[in-house]
């Protein structure tokens, strides 16, 4: 049965015009594969890639933009410029290395009046130094005004209420002559030596820490332990750096002896120790009450000996012992401290002897006339000679730094 298609006159074709249509569309078809598969055989080719995989982006050398790989000529990896070449010594001059070590030792020295004012203004054609007796050439003379850094060292034992108030007064009369650039630590001593406060630049922390100090705990006063640690805490830091012990300078538990301590304040440089004895107004009176007693007497000579260690050990560094009676002294004796540890001549001089040997030398300076060679004699503005006295570190054991 035959079926009627709309249009069947249209698509009506006889059999042989059919046979060439389609001869026609499958030769199109044909070439059309063929462009479609020969296209990637070519690429492969030429990149070297097997058929059927998948040809990787062009190498573009850079980021990818909006319109495609952003084409930046790739970095060519060239090989480092060959060292300069060696400089050859002149014939016949051997290879060799220079060293140079030459040892230079610096004086902190202070020029006071009997009242302890600073003498400024001394050139340095009128210092001397002597080191073992033998004169040194001076290198430099510096009048400095610098701040310090400064170990407040406190004995706070309950042996007398007395002793342990004056060592609170003295305290703080100290504390309230530092300026704002001083570097200050506090450290108490008893059975051993505590550290209330290290290093600041905060008054009030200073304040802080003697607060602390109100109900002592033992009666031993271990000086001499409380120094050689305290020496060995100092010697870390670079610089002229002042201890202040203020205490009776007793000692009744040390492990070691008053010689060994003296031996630490000789071997540590560029310290130089102040000290405030404390009780000087109760001796005075327990002197004047009971000095009849033996016993009394015995008391009085401990306390004599412990106040001329303190002296010993200030005098040694180049420092000062001070012994008040009265509360009121205090303000101008921590003047004067604050006044010399503030103002100095520091001298620097190569010594004659270089050997780093590890003896002490003794140093001695003095101001003297360099036409005459005498003593230089200091007058007033009115003229009137005025009497001075020279402090100064007493030696130094030449030893290498890393020592």
């Amino acid at each position: 049965m035959q079926q009627n298609y709309p249009n069947s006159r249209m698509i009506r074709r006889s059999p042989g015009v059919m046979l060439t249509a389609l001869a026609v569309s499958l030769v199109l078809l044909a070439g059309t594969l063929t462009l479609s598969v020969a296209q990637p055989q070519q690429d492969s080719q030429n990149s070297g890639q097997k058929p059927g995989q998948q040809a990787p982006p062009a190498a573009a050398g850079g980021p990818q933009g909006d319109i495609g790989p952003i084409a930046i000529p790739k970095k060519k990896d060239e090989p480092p410029p060959p060292p300069p070449p060696t400089p050859k010594n002149p014939e016949g001059m051997p290879d060799y290395s220079l060293s140079v070590n030459v040892p230079i030792v610096t004086v902190d020295a202070m020029v006071v009046t009997k009242d302890g004012q600073f003498i400024p203004g001394i050139p340095k054609g009128n210092f001397r130094v002597t080191e073992d007796g033998v004169q040194q050439q001076i290198v430099t003379l510096n009048q400095t005004e610098a701040p310090i850094t400064a170990v407040l060292l406190v004995e706070f034992s309950n042996s007398n209420y007395q002793f342990m108030y004056d060592a609170l007064r003295a305290s703080y009369s100290f504390a309230d002559t530092l300026k704002k650039d001083d570097w200050v630590a506090v450290i108490e001593y008893d059975m051993r030596s505590t550290i209330l406060q290290d290093f600041t630049q905060d008054k009030n922390q200073v304040y802080g820490a003697l607060n602390m100090l109100r109900v002592p705990g033992f009666s031993e006063s271990n000086l001499f332990d409380a120094l050689s640690d305290t020496l060995d805490r100092l010697d870390r830091i670079e610089g002229r750096k002042v201890l202040l012990i203020v205490g009776s300078g007793l000692d009744t538990f040390s492990k070691i002896t008053y010689d060994k301590a003296l031996k630490k304040v000789k071997n540590t440089p560029n310290v130089t120790i102040f000290t405030v004895s404390t009780g000087e107004a109760f001796l005075t009176w327990y002197d004047a009450r009971y000095g009849g007693n033996p016993y009394a007497r015995m008391q009085m000579m401990d306390y004599l000996q412990a106040k001329n260690q303190l002296h010993t050990f200030a005098e040694m560094t180049g420092g000062r012992s001070y012994s008040p009676r009265f509360e009121g002294e205090f303000p101008g004796i921590f003047r004067d401290i604050g006044q010399s540890i503030r103002n100095q001549y520091t001298l620097t001089y190569h010594p004659t002897n270089k050997s780093l040997d590890g003896t002490y030398r003794k140093l001695k300076v003095e101001l003297v006339d360099p036409a005459t060679g005498k003593p230089v004699v200091v007058k007033d503005q009115k003229g009137k000679e005025v009497k001075y006295q020279i402090i100064a570190r007493q030696g130094y054991t030449a030893r290498n730094k890393v020592d």
